[in-house]
């Protein structure tokens, strides 16, 4: 299998109010198509593990190896287009545009890369929209959908550029018991029909389960994986 992501010794310190340790010589690796679920208690690191990880935090100590790329070696240019092309990114809050239609917030990545002509990106948005079970709901805008609709409308939009990895912060904890195992459901498809890298925080036991594999993080340092 190719490794899609690694950190070697990554350690990662907060200095306001005052010094805090919170990553702890992490190692780890994820391959692709691999669905991997960061787990623990509240105040493991996990969120902030996802955030080093996804390049969205550079100030750590170590490495992170994006394919074969050290992150820390980028300009911030070249880091944003990596983000934007190889990154998908969930969120707990979906953090959609709500006077946008479902189609237009899940071609503004794309729109934004600037690889295909917009009439094949509308295409393309339609399809991971039908993929999703939502391509019904384009054309209205995301604050008319349900909590569960917009959820879906972010992963399609994580989706577009055809990333090498989906990174996912607790992508179920804005929603109720149905909508979470809807959208867990969806990711785990992803992994098993289009071979889709994902690694997701959760806090949800009976999810992180289900996974491909767990890294339990305790006070920073990793248990097992």
């Amino acid at each position: 299998m190719k490794t899609v992501l690694e950190a070697k010794n990554l350690n990662k310190y907060f200095h306001d109010p005052v010094e805090f340790h919170v990553l702890k010589n992490i190692n780890m690796t994820v391959q692709s198509g691999e669905f991997v679920a960061i787990v623990g208690p509240s105040g493991s690191g996990k969120s902030t593990l996802l955030y080093v990880l996804s390049s969205l935090d550079r100030e750590y100590e170590g490495e992170v190896i994006f394919g074969d790329v050290e992150l820390k070696t980028l300009t911030n240019q070249n880091l944003a287009n990596l983000r934007n092309k190889s990154i998908g990114f969930i969120f707990q809050f979906h953090y959609l545009l709500a006077d946008f239609t479902a189609l237009d917030n899940v071609m503004l990545p794309g729109l934004k890369l600037g690889e295909i002509p917009q009439n094949e990106l509308e295409e393309k948005a339609y399809q991971k929209l039908e993929l999703l079970g939502i391509a019904d709901q384009a054309v209205k805008k995301v604050n008319r959908l349900s909590g569960g609709q917009q959820q879906r409308v972010s992963i399609a939009r994580a989706l577009i550029n055809e990333p090498s990895i989906i990174f996912c912060d607790e992508p179920t904890g804005n929603l109720d018991s149905k909508n979470a195992l809807m959208v867990f459901d969806i990711l785990k498809n992803l992994t098993r029909e289009v071979d889709q890298t994902i690694l997701m925080v959760t806090h949800d036991d009976s999810f992180s389960s289900e996974t491909d594999r767990q890294i339990q993080l305790l006070d920073g340092k990793i248990l097992y994986q």
